[in-house]
């Protein structure tokens, strides 16, 4: 029997953990914090609200007493935390916000694991996800970003996830905390907010709404499937090594332009259209300031270790991804017109 504490479980990238984790460890208790902020729903885990080793807690990781009585109610022995404002284009409007959820936030669990683990770290784990951005941008179409790669963050929000991921790593070297640190490329799938380029740009192909290109649309991304990403943090949160850091990618690099034309061209198919008839819905705009030209990341050590590498080709993961958006068109509706908050809002206010 164990006590997951996953953060930030009603999001993306941590429904699909917490559904992976609830469902493959019976065993296990799963409890969910989660702020439930714009990019929080708990539509994403619907299906797996009333099973009995999963609890949802409704919290800010950044209210330290919370956080600690959580700890302390519930025997937390593990910990892998998610929770984290995510968008640089939010983090140049308004970056404090970042600076507090992401680096206080973490802080703050750090603090709380620490002070209720009081020393007896057996057994225990702070796993903390991080992302390929802290690495900066790659000036050439060879070199891949590893574990070992220099620090370089450009934009406010990869500068409060480098800063998150140095706390974590002076919490280990300082207090012995047993912890572990992976850098993730760009996920996608199913539950993505649609502030993010797959799902809103599959949404806007559907609606006949312009698709914004930042610049000329030569900036490479490295696309990792978002259930080959919770399949390698459960695999190293079980058996990876104290105090190391893993980098999961895709080895998957894209264009961002020549992936627009791939999905415009799955969609239209899809949605019974000539292949390529929403090409003119392609706009180019201003690009974004501090925009990283190519991230790439080096799964080698993750593989050779562990064996690790993604179950789907990028086309076959795409074709998945466009299929789910267009199936579950309520989901993204109530996303997009913010009804889904006013749902869970009313709901917790009647408790």
């Amino acid at each position: 029997m164990r006590n997951i504490l996953i953060t930030g479980g009603a999001g993306f990238i941590g429904s699909h953990l917490v559904r992976l984790m609830v469902n493959k460890y019976p065993g296990y208790k799963i409890i969910n914090l989660d702020k439930l902020t714009y990019a929080g729903n708990l539509a994403n885990l619907k299906d797996i609200e009333k099973r009995e080793n999963y609890t949802f807690i409704k919290g800010d990781i950044c209210d330290f007493d919370h956080v600690k009585s959580i700890f302390e109610t519930m025997k937390i022995d593990g910990v892998i935390h998610l929770a984290a404002e995510s968008h640089v284009d939010r983090s140049i409007k308004d970056p404090f916000s970042f600076a507090m959820t992401n680096v206080v936030g973490t802080l703050s669990l750090l603090q709380a694991a620490r002070t209720s683990w009081d020393g007896n770290y057996e057994g225990k784990m702070f796993y903390h996800v991080s992302t390929d951005e802290v690495y900066g941008s790659l000036s050439d179409n060879t070199t891949l970003f590893t574990e070992s790669t220099r620090y370089e963050p450009h934009s406010p929000y990869s500068a409060s996830k480098a800063s998150s991921d140095h706390f974590v790593r002076a919490f280990h070297d300082t207090y012995g905390l047993p912890v572990i640190i992976s850098n993730c490329s760009n996920n996608y799938g199913s539950f993505q907010f649609p502030e993010k380029l797959i799902p809103l740009f599959i949404n806007n192909i559907r609606h006949n709404k312009p698709l914004p290109v930042y610049g000329k649309g030569e900036n490479i991304r490295d696309w990792l499937f978002v259930e080959d990403h919770a399949a390698a943090i459960d695999l190293l949160f079980h058996k990876g090594k104290v105090g190391e850091t893993y980098n999961i990618g895709g080895f998957n690099e894209w264009k961002n332009i020549d992936l627009i034309k791939l999905m415009i061209r799955i969609v239209d198919r899809q949605l019974g259209r000539k292949e390529g008839t929403s090409d003119y819905l392609i706009t180019y705009v201003t690009d974004r300031a501090g925009h990283d030209l190519r991230y790439a990341i080096d799964s080698t050590k993750l593989h050779k270790e562990f064996g690790w590498e993604p179950s789907l080709q990028f086309e076959e993961g795409l074709e998945k991804t466009v299929q789910w958006y267009l199936n579950n068109q309520e989901w993204l509706d109530n996303v997009t017109s913010g009804d889904y908050q006013k749902y869970y809002e009313d709901m917790y206010n009647r408790q």
